[in-house]
Parts: C-alpha cells; structure tokens; sequence
C-alpha cells in the first residue's frame, strides 16, 4: 500500500519503514500503544491557521501540547489557531488521524518541536489511518526544512 506521503519519500531516497496497526481512534497516544513505540518519539502533525489564508504544519511529540502563542511570534502574526478537522482534510488532501508532513495537497511552512530533532528515529504518519512512517528525524529536517524550533508545552 503506497501513499503520496511513502512516493514522495521514495522520490527523495529516504529511508523509511512502514509500520501499521490497528486504527480504532485517532491521535498520537492511541499510536504510540499500538505500536509500542514511545510517545514522545510519536509525532503528530498539526494544521494551524494563521490568519489571512496562511496555514502552517506544526510537528510535535504525541506528550505534548501545541503552544500557538509560540507559533504566532515564529510567523509573526497576531493569533494562531487550530484547523478544524474538515478544512484540515481539504487543505492537505489527508484524513485527520493519517495526515502526513509529506506529499500534501498544498505546501505549507512547517515547523518541527525541538525535541524532535534529538531522536534518531520517530514514527509520524504516513499518510493512511493505521500507517506510520518510522524515520530519523534528520531525514525529515533535510528533505523539507522545516522551521526547528519550541512550539511545545
């Protein structure tokens, strides 16, 4: 089973492992159970609006909480908020609880919770329900350059 997140890292020659699991609710710590993979290396991919039409990805560990005010000074605009789940799916042409930083409809800036980057290896989505994609982070941070930087509380 290929998505457009496993092609677009093939195009890029990243080395990746497909790991699946049993989908039965989203989120990170549901996951990170089902794959016996810490929390902290189980990465979430956020849709964040900040304002007039610009969207942003935010990338953090499934322990913890997105600071939008963080998020706000990075793009220096006044508020940052939370995607609801439909515009989510439309603007990354992804299912919520499968979106992937990889190979979205529209591109987008993405930033990357500092934590992330000490890992070498984190498991985030691969773009399906139930797939994740296990990766080092430094691949990750190569291939989109992401903005690295605390966005999380």
């Amino acid at each position: 089973m290929s998505t457009r997140a496993i092609t677009f890292l093939k195009q890029k020659r990243v080395p990746f492992a497909v790991v699946k699991y049993d989908h039965e609710e989203k989120g990170a710590e549901f996951a990170a159970r089902a794959t016996g993979f810490p929390l902290d290396q189980t990465v979430k991919t956020l849709v964040v609006d900040l304002g007039t039409k610009k969207y942003c990805l935010a990338l953090l560990p499934g322990s913890r909480q997105l600071d939008l005010k963080s998020l706000a000074k990075i793009f220096a605009v006044k508020r940052a908020a939370m995607v609801e789940a439909a515009k989510a799916e439309k603007l990354t042409g992804y299912l919520v609880g499968g979106i992937s930083p990889f190979g979205t409809k529209l591109q987008f800036p993405i930033v990357l919770e500092k934590s992330i980057a000490g890992y070498d290896r984190i498991h985030i989505n691969a773009g399906q329900r139930g797939m994740m994609l296990e990766i080092n982070p430094a691949d990750i941070v190569r291939i989109i350059k992401p903005i690295v930087a605390n966005i999380g509380k």
